[in-house]
């Protein structure tokens, strides 16, 4: 990076502001520019220093940070980092400032020493991985539904994504028929937060959405969200399909890992499709390349219409992606490669 990442703290919170400016000046490559008590300072802020990337609260008086991000958003697009409490309501409220285009989130830093020093580096590579983000003026529109017709039961689509992830799944899941094939999700967000996106998705999508569960059949018409933290997701495919809830160690430093879940529909790689969202890291290229090789077809999406083109970059970068495919074209995309002739083994 050729200069340092100037960055605006907004946070109620005299003490949440000295610890997150304490925690971003550490790094040589991020310029704390100022921090606002509240959204009315921060607007006037934002305007008189011109700052790279918000780090946003989720809770202030006045005006609560949901409402100043889709202002922002509106008005005058730039990177935000949400800074959230792991709770049940904060996990709603993160969840809706993602759909809004907040590029990434972030726990209040909180433990021992070594917990906050850990929560320091993260909040600093999230910080300067929202600098190089992709953002565009309010939520992604909802796309138009996409035909299921002509779809064979036995196909299975899987889908990887983090950075960015959120705002993309509300756009093509929403856009899925009822009727669509089974389709497994790993989207990189802590245990708090899962159960509550399946939640507000199922309640959006034509298809049912479910936070995946060991042992349960997978079914026509739903849709399978990988639990956060403990486990990876995969599909059991000997006899009668279910889903596999396996804890292990991290993946490409991840659990649950979209490589792993890729891997696991290798041995029904003929009626499967994987995708590749938008994404920080790599996780997903190396399974996506192995899926494809045993027969499956794999979609991407592109650079233009990712938040962060990083999963479908190194994914594309290995000969992982048969197509790229924008967010608006993906849907149809996806039902056209479910109802596409087997492949054979590359």
């Amino acid at each position: 990076m050729n200069r340092r990442v100037r960055t605006l703290i907004v946070d109620d919170s005299a003490t949440m502001r000295a610890t997150l400016k304490m925690m971003l000046s550490a790094d040589p490559e991020i310029e704390v520019v100022g921090m606002a008590p509240e959204p009315f300072a921060a607007r006037e802020m934002i305007k008189s220093l011109n700052p790279d990337v918000l780090t946003l609260d989720v809770e202030m008086p006045g005006m609560d940070g949901l409402s100043f991000l889709e202002r922002v958003m509106r008005l005058r697009p730039m990177p935000v980092v949400m800074c959230s409490t792991l709770t049940a309501h904060g996990a709603e409220v993160t969840i809706e400032a993602l759909r809004l285009g907040a590029v990434d989130y972030i726990a209040k830093p909180s433990g021992n020493p070594e917990e906050i020093a850990h929560d320091a580096a993260l909040l600093c590579e999230k910080v300067k991985a929202a600098a190089r983000a992709s953002v565009r003026p309010g939520p992604t529109p909802n796309l138009t539904p996409a035909k299921g017709g002509g779809v064979g039961k036995g196909s299975i689509i899987a889908i990887g994504s983090s950075t960015g992830g959120v705002e993309a799944l509300f756009s093509v899941l929403k856009a899925m028929p009822k009727d669509s094939p089974p389709i497994l999700v790993v989207q990189h967000m802590p245990a708090a937060f899962t159960h509550n996106f399946a939640a507000r998705l199922d309640g959006e999508c034509a298809v049912r959405v479910v936070e995946a569960m060991d042992s349960s059949p997978v079914e026509q018409g739903t849709v399978y969200i990988a639990p956060g933290g403990k486990t990876h997701m995969e599909l059991a495919t000997n006899g009668e399909r279910r889903i596999k809830l396996r804890a292990s160690d991290p993946v490409s430093g991840h659990r649950p890992s979209v490589d792993t879940l890729f891997r696991s529909l290798c041995p029904v790689a003929s009626g499967s499709v994987g995708v590749i969202l938008t994404g920080m890291g790599s996780d997903g290229a190396q399974g996506l390349l192995e899926l494809r090789r045993a027969g499956a077809r794999t979609l991407g999406q592109n650079r233009q219409t990712c938040v962060v083109y990083g999963m479908p970059r190194a994914a594309m970068e290995i000969g992982a992606v048969m197509e790229e495919i924008s967010l608006s074209a993906m849907p149809e995309a996806i039902l056209a490669a479910c109802r596409a002739k087997p492949l054979g083994i590359a």
